[in-house]
């Protein structure tokens, strides 16, 4: 067996177990009443990303077998990058104005350092 077919046999059992797992934490959540509304909402986003990724590699594979050009597939998962990006900063933007979450001053400087430099590309790409 390659190395590769052993990665594919293990990602195929990691994937198993995780949707095993999902499959429980469902019937939990339908049952529980206490949950914080934003570890719903992280859970869920979470999902939601790697639904979108399985989706895409889905895809690509499909459009590899049926020797088609994957590039609208590639379009739609940087898309969906894009859209999830915006929502990250805006759960940033609602953590930073929250008094009760303590940020380490390091972690910011790294996030700021990279959205500057994703501001100036995105300023490129759009033209200005």
């Amino acid at each position: 067996m390659s190395s590769s077919s052993g990665g594919n046999a293990s990602i195929s059992v990691r994937l198993q177990n995780v949707t095993n797992e999902l499959r429980q934490i469902q019937g939990l959540l339908a049952s529980e009443k206490g949950l914080a509304p934003r570890i719903l909402i992280d859970f869920r986003d979470a999902v939601n990303r790697v639904r979108n990724t399985a989706w895409g590699m889905e895809q690509y594979a499909n459009s590899k077998t049926a020797e088609t050009d994957p590039s609208t597939v590639l379009m739609a998962l940087a898309g969906e990058r894009v859209r999830v990006a915006y929502q990250l900063c805006k759960h940033v933007q609602a953590d930073l104005a929250n008094s009760e979450i303590q940020f380490q001053k390091g972690q910011l400087l790294q996030l700021r350092d990279a959205t500057q430099e994703l501001a100036s590309q995105l300023g490129e790409v759009i033209g200005e």
